[in-house]
Order: structure tokens, then sequence, then C-alpha cells
């Protein structure tokens, strides 16, 4: 059985010490069992996060850049991610695709590049509303997926994490129904079946993401390809954070 996973994606969220104050707090609740756990924060607040944490709660990167080093004025690289101890990175979030003109192509050269620095990658993948309306979204995240596990061994793809999110339940309030998500996470599966096997595709988790909240997430995680969430919003307060980690529990 694959272990849920909840992960915080705070985006710009946030002060240094607002994180860590959150960190101290989370640290003292009685966290369920049986349930990975992730932070998912700014640059800037990863060292002062990781510095606090214990084993039970991971810290991610909410991006990283595939070089090692070069001139890239703005941008921090995987593997520097990786030499302080970052245990994922967030890749391809709709907002790094659709905001920062992200392409298919570097969203799979930073799965490479995490999976050889041994951070765990979160893969994002996605349809837009109209996407959806115009009946091309099955199109758009097979095409997403097989892109992002190019050149990716099968041991590797085991490691890796996608998260669905349709782009127009993000921060909207909107969610897909929790069968809709299911069958978008089933499609997921199944595309990665077809680029490797069944054991592969059994082992990937697949969560989802856009608008999850304490109040649905048991929902979500009722279904069987749904392993967990990437959450926005509800991820900034701890008792919510908390809650979210308690409805993901396998029951």
């Amino acid at each position: 059985m694959r272990t849920p996973f909840i992960a915080g994606n705070w985006k710009m969220h946030k002060t240094v010490n607002e994180a860590e104050a959150f960190l101290k707090e989370l640290l003292t609740k009685d966290l369920p069992s049986g349930v990975d756990v992730a932070i998912c924060a700014p640059f800037i607040h990863l060292d002062r996060l990781i510095k606090g944490t214990n084993e039970r709660i991971g810290i991610g990167a909410e991006n990283g850049h595939f070089k090692d080093q070069g001139a890239f004025t703005g941008e921090v690289s995987i593997d520097s991610l990786s030499d302080l101890g970052v245990d994922y990175v967030i890749i391809g979030h709709s907002e790094r695709r659709e905001m920062f003109n992200e392409t298919d192509e570097n969203v799979n050269k930073k799965v490479l590049k995490a999976l050889e620095k041994d951070v765990i990658p979160i893969v994002c993948c996605g349809e837009t509303l109209e996407e959806r309306e115009n009946d091309i979204y099955t199109e758009k995240i097979t095409t997403q997926i097989e892109a992002a596990f190019k050149g990716v061994s099968e041991l590797d793809a085991k490691k890796v994490v996608v998260a669905y999110e349709p782009i127009w339940a993000i921060g909207t309030g909107k969610s897909a129904t929790s069968e809709d998500a299911n069958l978008m996470c089933q499609l997921v599966r199944e595309t990665i079946e077809k680029l490797f096997n069944k054991e592969v595709s059994e082992a990937v988790r697949i969560q989802y993401g856009g608008s999850v909240k304490p109040e649905n997430v048991k929902e979500y995680m009722s279904e069987p390809h749904i392993d967990g969430a990437l959450v926005g919003g509800a991820s900034l307060e701890v008792e919510s954070f908390v809650s979210l980690l308690e409805g993901a529990k396998n029951e």
C-alpha cells in the first residue's frame, strides 16, 4: 500500500521568522502516523526550516534550476538545494508554467537533475478550464507526464511523486469532484504504466491539488488512485495543516 503524502506549498507566503514559528508549533503537535509530511517553502526559508525540523517533517523547495551553476540570475540550482539538505522539490507547477514560461522540456531536465541529486521531485500536471471544456485535457495530461518521465529509469521513476492540479481549481475555491480527480489520477497512473510497467505505476504516489481543505481531504483520500495532496492556502495555518494530515490517514 502506498503511504499517504501531504505536502504544503507555501508559495510566496510567510517571512523567515514566521516560517520558523510555524515549524516550531507544528513540532509540538501529535502528528498522525502513517502519513508522510512535507513543507515546501520559498528559497530563503529553507536553511532555517531544515535546521529546525526533525525526521518526521520533510522540507521541500518550490522550484530549482537544472544547471549546477552558471549565469542564471535569480535562480537556485537543484545541486545547491541538495547540498542544503532539501528532501523534495516541486517541479512544473502551473504557476511556473503559466507565469514563467516553464516548458515540458525544462520540467524533464529538472526531474532528471533532482533524481541525480537524490532530491524527490513532486511533478505537477494539470489542465486549464479552456482545455477541459474543449475536451483536450486527457491529451494535455498525457503529454506532460510522458515529457516529465523521459529518460528516467524504472528504479528512479518509483521515487517520483506526481501532483495532478487542474489549473482552474488552484486558489479559486473551486475543486474537482473526488470522482473526477480520481479519474485524472488514474489517467496519470495508466500513462506511467504504459511508459514503464504496472510495478512502477503502482509504486508512484499521485497527489491531488486544487482547493484541498480539511473539510474535503478525506473525500479525496478515499479514492483508490489519490495518494495525498499538494496543498496551498490550507497549509499556511498549523491547525489546518494538522487537520489535513488527520484526514489523510489510512482508515
